[in-house]
């Protein structure tokens, strides 16, 4: 029998490389040296504003989904951390001069949306252990690089607490979320679940986390 542990560590060894593009990549080093144009941070509010509406309602789907099966939970639990998100990214985005109507005319760029076109596409033909793995290994450098952007904007461009909640918030990923996506994984593994679905989501989503980084690289230079 597969072991969930040992197989999303065997999964994140295989994608050190992009997992070290991600924490090395070039929008963040510009960012930290302050050499993003104010203006251009309007980008990362307009995208994130459509991946965070597009994710909640895919979260919504799974929830829906997999309401009667054990993932309900794990499901619910990041459902309501993408209804926070939502709150959080507009805060943001009026930190850097984008009001509602900004945000909701802004249009996203092809790149830098594909993270959140497969995350539908696993709403609606992905098994829980599937979105679960793909979770698992890419919200850590997500995390890691909310919490550079956090201190790079208060400490270069001057924003406060309230205005980088968002990046924090993924920067501290509670301690439940690790052993519940474990779970889900597991369960998934004990019902016969091919692991080779489990890698495949896993890749992809961290492929597409690259693709939205360089997309915003591009445009934001």
């Amino acid at each position: 029998m597969t072991n969930a542990r040992a197989l999303v560590a065997e999964i994140g060894r295989d994608l050190r490389p992009i997992e070290e593009q991600l924490l090395r990549h070039p929008y963040l080093q510009a960012l930290e040296m302050g050499r993003v144009p104010r203006e251009k941070l309007r980008v990362f509010a307009g995208e994130q504003y459509a991946v965070i509406k597009s994710d909640l309602r895919s979260v919504a789907l799974l929830t829906s989904r997999f309401g009667g099966s054990p993932s309900r939970d794990f499901f619910l639990t990041v459902l309501q951390g993408e209804r926070t998100a939502l709150d959080n990214v507009q805060t943001f985005a009026r930190a850097v001069k984008m009001e509602g109507s900004d945000l909701r005319a802004y249009e996203p760029l092809p790149g830098a949306h594909a993270y959140t076109c497969y995350m539908a596409w696993l709403a609606l033909y992905g098994s829980d252990a599937e979105v679960a793995a793909a979770y698992l290994v890419n919200f850590p450098a997500w995390g890691r690089n909310c919490g550079r952007m956090s201190r790079s904007l208060q400490e270069k461009y001057g924003l406060g607490e309230a205005e980088v909640r968002f990046f924090d918030d993924f920067a501290a990923p509670t301690a439940e979320f690790e052993p519940a996506a474990l779970a889900v994984i597991q369960g998934g593994l004990d019902r016969g679940l091919d692991s080779r679905l489990v890698r495949r989501a896993a890749r992809l989503l961290q492929g597409y986390e690259l693709l939205y980084w360089d997309t915003l690289h591009e445009a934001s230079s």
